[in-house]
C-alpha cells in the first residue's frame, strides 16, 4: 500500500512539475510577442522622429524662402518674414518629435500583460485571492 501512495504522490508531483512548467513556457511566449509588439510601436515613433527631421531639414530649406518672400511681397520686412518662418517650421518639427518620443517611453516597452499573467498566477498558485491589483 505504501508503493501506491508513493506512485500516487509522486504521479501528483511530477503531474504539477509538468503544469508549472507549460505556465512558465506559456508566460515566456507571452511575454515575448508582447515585447515584440511594443517594439513596433518603438519602430513607428522612430519612424515619426525621422520624419520629423526630415521635414525640417527639406521644408525649412525649400518652403522656407519661398514662404519668407511671399511674407516680403505683402510688406512684412525680409529679416522678420524669414523669422516668422522659421518658428513656425521648429513648432511643426518640435511636436513631430514629441510625439515620436512619447512612443518610446520604457514603460511602453514593458510586457505589461504578462506582469499580471503572472500575478494572477502567483495568486492562484499561493491561494492569495485577496491580493489588490
Amino acid at each position: 500500500m505504501e508503493d501506491k501512495s508513493a506512485e500516487s504522490t509522486s504521479g501528483l508531483f511530477s503531474e504539477v512539475l509538468r503544469h508549472v512548467s507549460s505556465l512558465v513556457r506559456n508566460e515566456v511566449d507571452l511575454a515575448r510577442a508582447e515585447v515584440q509588439e511594443n517594439l513596433k510601436h518603438a519602430a513607428a515613433g522612430i519612424g515619426m522622429i525621422i520624419a520629423a527631421v526630415a521635414l525640417a531639414l527639406t521644408a525649412l530649406n525649400v518652403l522656407a524662402a519661398a514662404i519668407s518672400a511671399g511674407l516680403a511681397e505683402l510688406g512684412i520686412e525680409p529679416g522678420w518674414a524669414a523669422l516668422i518662418v522659421g518658428v513656425v517650421f521648429a513648432l511643426i518639427a518640435w511636436a513631430l518629435l514629441a510625439r515620436g518620443v512619447n512612443s518610446l517611453k520604457l514603460n511602453s516597452l514593458a510586457p505589461t500583460r504578462t506582469a499580471e499573467n503572472i500575478k494572477r498566477d502567483t495568486q492562484a498558485v499561493t491561494g492569495n485571492h485577496h491580493a489588490k491589483g
